[in-house]
């Protein structure tokens, strides 16, 4: 190549580089230093950068905003948005208030707790002591039973039974109506009955029962009864129980006012369910009147024994 051949290349060349545009000049194309050869090489290149395809918005301009204000009482899970806020009507609806039973079978079922059935062991010799109770029926309409007694020295002391329908009231309360018959000490006696039971705050199994009789006789007998659990299978059973009199009866050794108390603690070992021995201590005190038709009759007013037993209900 001849030197006014390359010193001709060198020239275009340097032409050329001069001539292309830099930074904003090639959003905004001039008039290009090589004339109209250099104009159709501008408009394909901005063609170029229009037919590019534009950069996506920031995630903060595409995603929904999250942190308006939500209604009050509200809360939003967090970390997941797309989740609405969960509002006080939303709980409502969750979680109704639940008044009496919601669920209303007419499945007649069954249920008999053996609660006591012991040995109580005392100075004066021992005796066989029950206390049971159970229902049969619906869950708004059931018949109840009850049954208590003991025995002394292979004679038959005191025995009562109850029979009684009861309804519910509220969630955790029952009234109940019926009749109490008395076996022992001294004549039969029939009594009318209405009570109300059920369980109380803190767990208290509760028993109100007041009772009207012949001559005039009113009684009324209160029992609480609380468990106490050690473990799933140890468990102590702590059980108090008074009884009023609105007048004495000679015959049947009672006294008018507060005629007895009794206490008891059992501690019970489940096996199953089912089926649990157990052993504990009662203590037996009567008061006033009744105290003197006791000691009349050559017994104590009180004291304390100690029992073993089995609980058991189906």
């Amino acid at each position: 190549m001849s030197a006014r051949a390359a010193l001709g290349v060198a020239l275009a060349i340097g032409m050329l580089v001069a001539g292309w545009p830099r930074g904003s000049d090639a959003q905004t194309p001039s008039a290009a230093p090589l004339g109209s050869a250099a104009a159709p090489a501008q408009e394909g290149h901005a063609a170029h950068q229009e037919a590019q395809p534009e950069p996506p918005a920031s995630a903060s301009a595409t995603e929904p905003e999250h942190d308006q204000a939500a209604p009050e009482g509200s809360t939003s899970p967090a970390g997941y948005p797309g989740i609405p806020p969960i509002t006080d009507a939303d709980r409502a609806a969750a979680f109704p208030d639940v008044t009496g039973r919601m669920v209303l079978g007419e499945t007649m079922n069954y249920f008999v707790l053996l609660d006591q059935l012991e040995w109580q062991a005392a100075d004066g010799g021992g005796g066989v002591t029950w206390d049971n109770k159970g229902w049969v029926g619906y869950d708004r309409g059931r018949l109840w039973f009850r049954s208590e007694g003991e025995t002394a020295e292979g004679r038959l002391e005191n025995a009562e039974a109850h029979l009684l329908y009861g309804r519910p009231v509220s969630r955790w309360w029952d009234i109940v109506a019926g009749v109490r018959q008395d076996v022992r000490p001294g004549p039969s006696q029939t009594w009318a009955a209405i009570g109300i039971q059920g369980l109380a705050p803190q767990w208290f199994e509760v028993e109100a029962t007041a009772y009207v009789g012949g001559s005039g006789r009113t009684r009324v007998r209160l029992e609480s009864e609380y468990e106490l659990l050690f473990t799933n299978r140890w468990i102590l059973q702590s059980l108090g129980e008074i009884e009023l009199s609105g007048k004495s009866d000679p015959e049947r050794a009672v006294g008018a006012g507060l005629s007895t108390a009794e206490a008891g603690l059992r501690l019970r070992y489940e096996l199953r369910r089912e089926f649990a021995p157990y052993v504990g201590l009662t203590w037996t005190r009567v008061f006033g009147r009744t105290a003197d038709f006791a000691r009349a009759a050559g017994r104590e007013a009180g004291g304390a024994r100690l029992a073993g037993g089995l609980r058991l209900w189906f």
